[in-house]
């Protein structure tokens, strides 16, 4: 889910480079509005500024040309809103001469727009619209509080924690505990959402003297592993905190959409798919009950709702309709399958054996047998169509229309 910085810059950390620190900044920074970021100062500007955005690019590279003069803009209007030492900077990393710093941030496309919170690689890219303004708006955004703070108990009871709630009560907001805390909650903010209450009003919330994190969720959701949980950690381990958020806060179940389906896309693993009615929620609940209660410990797929209203053109391509739904189908980027029938998900091991079929090669060698069956008796080519169903979701794959790819390889199943 992150990745330290420390991981992506083996740099020298005596020296000229923290000892003139603010001259490495100055000369790097030039005439323009953004950082050139390199193997010898990357370790300094990502640990010393709360909110850092790469751009990886390449002189050759179209989409970086385009990119490059806005981007300049961006930086420097950045620059003069949020002039604060360590608050925001944007930098930039040209992959030809940075060869090893973007192989280290697993660069695969040109330009990709890396978020660093606090020293800290976030998994999620910038794939909003590249205009200054949307640039400013994101920076904005980026450098609000990430917590609510509350003021009375009874806020807490109004809460909807359905996607998933942090609470935090603390002695002070000067508890070294705290930063800890909102430094998690900065780099999970897209995850999760964080409440603190201070002082006398948590005092009857918290051990005597001491600090406490809670996770709440709706129970009603049946999207999280736990619905209660409390942080047992050590509250100044960043880490540790991190990945106790994450483990809390990521839903089984996610919904996919037009604006996170390239991140989905992205990561790489086969989707399996519930197409709904907008109309018919109830076969979500029932979808994520059966995915917690049996395939909760399946981790090769993603686990994704979609609205068939949204997602008309893999169902046409299917051979269905909104009046098909809701409909079970896993996408492997190369065909999508459709599982036979929804009510079959409550038969035990039957879900689990769809998958297993992609990853054995089971649901691809069917559709070759089926295929050959048509050829020996054409009269059975209503039952099977005579071409397969190719992945249409692989079109929400970064586009060669947006960027340059580079090293992009995928085993079809």
């Amino acid at each position: 889910r992150r990745v330290l910085a420390d991981e992506h810059a083996s740099v020298v950390e005596n020296g000229l480079l923290v000892e003139n620190a603010s001259l490495v900044e100055n000369i790097a920074q030039g005439a323009n509005g953004s950082l050139v970021v390199t193997f010898h100062n990357i370790h300094h500007i990502l640990h010393s500024h709360e909110l850092v955005l790469l751009s990886f690019y390449t002189d050759w590279c179209r989409f970086s040309q385009q990119l490059e003069p806005i981007y300049e803009k961006a930086a420097a209007e950045v620059r003069r809103l949020f002039p604060e030492p360590g608050r925001v900077v944007l930098g930039r990393v040209d992959c030809d001469e940075e060869e090893d710093v973007a192989n280290r941030f697993d660069i695969t496309k040109y330009p990709t727009l890396k978020i660093v919170r606090n020293g800290m690689v976030v998994h999620q890219e910038y794939r909003g619209q590249r205009s200054v303004d949307a640039f400013i708006k994101f920076v904005r955004k980026e450098l609000s509080d990430p917590i609510e703070e509350f003021h009375h108990i009874d806020e807490l009871k109004k809460v909807q924690s359905g996607d998933g709630l942090v609470v935090g009560y603390f002695i002070d907001k000067q508890h070294e505990e705290y930063t800890t805390y909102r430094k998690a909650a900065t780099m999970m903010r897209n995850d999760c959402r964080f409440m603190v209450g201070f002082g006398n009003l948590t005092q009857d919330l918290r051990p005597p003297g001491s600090n406490l994190l809670i996770f709440r969720a709706d129970s009603g959701t049946a999207n999280h592993r736990q619905y209660y949980s409390e942080y047992n950690g050590g509250m100044t381990n960043l880490n540790h905190l991190i990945d106790w958020i994450v483990e809390m806060c990521t839903p089984v179940v996610r919904e996919i959409t037009f604006d996170n389906a390239e991140e989905l896309a992205e990561e790489g693993m086969p989707l399996l798919l519930l197409f709904y009615n907008q109309h018919d929620l109830g076969p979500i609940q029932e979808f994520k009950a059966v995915i917690m209660h049996t395939m909760a410990k399946e981790n090769r797929v993603n686990y994704l709702t979609a609205n068939g209203k949204n997602f008309l053109h893999p169902l046409y391509h299917m051979g269905k309709s909104l009046n098909d739904l809701p409909l079970i189908a896993i996408d492997s980027f190369q065909h999508i399958y459709a599982f036979p029938k929804f009510e079959d998900i409550h038969q035990p091991g039957a879900l689990q054996n769809f998958i297993d079929n992609l990853f054995s090669g089971k649901l691809h060698q069917d559709y070759h047998a089926a295929k050959d069956n048509i050829l020996l008796d054409p009269k059975r080519i209503a039952d099977f169509p005579p071409v397969p169903h190719e992945s249409k979701f692989k079109e929400l794959l970064p586009s060669k229309h947006r960027y340059t790819l580079i090293n992009r390889t995928r085993d079809e199943l």
